[in-house]
């Protein structure tokens, strides 16, 4: 069935729907990964986006309970070049379309998609709608330019855990201070995760490294983390806006010097922010597996996976509390940092990958290093 694509600036694309009727309003962007669509549906990181692959065969091998990066599917819609229907993979359970419509995801093919992420490249990231019921220009051009966007507003709220869990057998596990975490290691390290749009191979890669890990809300104090007195704390990765999000800067300054901290993505740019600095949101985002960093204190590159549209500038850290070290070879964008007073450390990238290359898996040793001096 007819579905239409439509931006802010009146630029219209016509698809077609692979997921029946249905209508989406967000920031349109796009994904350069070759593969792991799954994960990229499942990452909150996307909520409130359209994401448009790159890769034009999306489909081929289905859909599987194993490949969850959370418990549901994010984005507002998911635009492809040519949609697969009959997936050919060992693991497969389910298909791309219904998997979209059981979490309400709109499915468009059929369009030009390079012409599309041509576009966002030259004139950047957008409001856009999609939609198969309202198929007149101006109006769906209208009412992309109405919706309010992403600046500013508390993505996190949406999509934060309401209590908190632990984590075990490749499973989240409902309870609280670290009671129900398993790892058959003694002594295991105690690390207190705060889920401002958590993955869930965040939570594995740091269960197989031998911790405990206690999830909890993005609005928890600080008193009530310090009180289960853990060994570490995670700054995960979330959706939007970090300048938008309430409250969470004050509570990481807060933590700061208490216990180690590791950020990643959001909560690499919500350390930014509690350090003083400021952000800024980039043309058109980092989006995909294969984003060249440098280490700059090693000199070593890395390809890396990446999901953000906001970035701290790094001009706004001022004075010696703060070292850069790492820089996005492709824009020279800020993509870590350390303090040197406190251990704490972050990155703009995803290191857990899913999808993407393992280049950075390192730093979770780091970080157990960290919390073990």
């Amino acid at each position: 069935m007819k579905a239409l694509i439509a931006l802010e600036d009146g630029t219209i694309f016509a698809g077609r729907s692979f997921t029946g009727h249905g209508e989406a309003v967000g920031e349109i962007v796009f994904n350069t990964s070759l593969s792991g669509y799954q994960e990229i549906l499942t990452d909150p990181s996307y909520t409130g986006q359209i994401v448009t692959m790159t890769y034009p065969l999306i489909g081929n091998y289905g859909v599987n309970p194993e490949d969850m990066e959370s418990a549901a599917a994010h984005p507002m819609a998911f635009l492809v070049k040519e949609y697969h229907p009959y997936p050919s993979n060992h693991r497969s359970t389910q298909t791309l379309a219904d998997f979209l419509m059981e979490y309400g995801v709109l499915g468009v093919e059929g369009f030009d998609t390079r012409a599309l992420v041509r576009h966002i490249r030259t004139k950047g990231a957008m409001k856009g709608i999609v939609s198969t019921r309202d198929l007149d220009h101006d109006s769906l051009v209208k009412r992309a330019n109405e919706w309010p966007g992403l600046i500013g507003q508390d993505m996190v709220q949406r999509v934060t855990c309401t209590t908190p869990y632990g984590w075990a057998d490749n499973h989240p596990v409902p309870g609280t201070n670290f009671t129900t975490a398993q790892t058959g290691t003694d002594n295991p390290l105690k690390v207190v995760a705060f889920d401002f749009g958590i993955k869930y191979n965040q939570l594995r890669l740091l269960t197989e490294k031998g911790c405990m890990v206690q999830v909890v809300p993005a609005t928890t104090s600080a008193e009530t983390v310090l009180a289960m007195n853990p060994d570490g704390i995670f700054l995960s990765n979330g959706p939007g806006d970090p300048e938008g999000v309430e409250g969470v800067v004050d509570t990481i300054r807060e933590l700061l010097g208490k216990k180690p901290i590791f950020g990643i993505c959001l909560g690499h740019q919500m350390l930014g922010l509690a350090y003083g600095g400021t952000a800024y949101k980039l043309k058109f985002g980092h989006r995909g597996g294969n984003q060249p960093v440098k280490d700059l204190t090693t000199g070593h590159v890395e390809i890396t996976a990446q999901n953000h549209g906001f970035c701290i500038d790094e001009k706004s850290l001022s004075g010696d509390d703060v070292e850069v070290t790492h820089i996005n070879l492709n824009d020279n964008s800020l993509e870590g940092m350390r303090h040197t007073r406190y251990p704490a450390f972050s990155v703009q990238y995803h290191p857990e990958h899913a999808p993407g290359p393992h280049d950075a898996i390192y730093l979770f040793d780091r970080f157990l290093a960290m919390m073990r001096q």
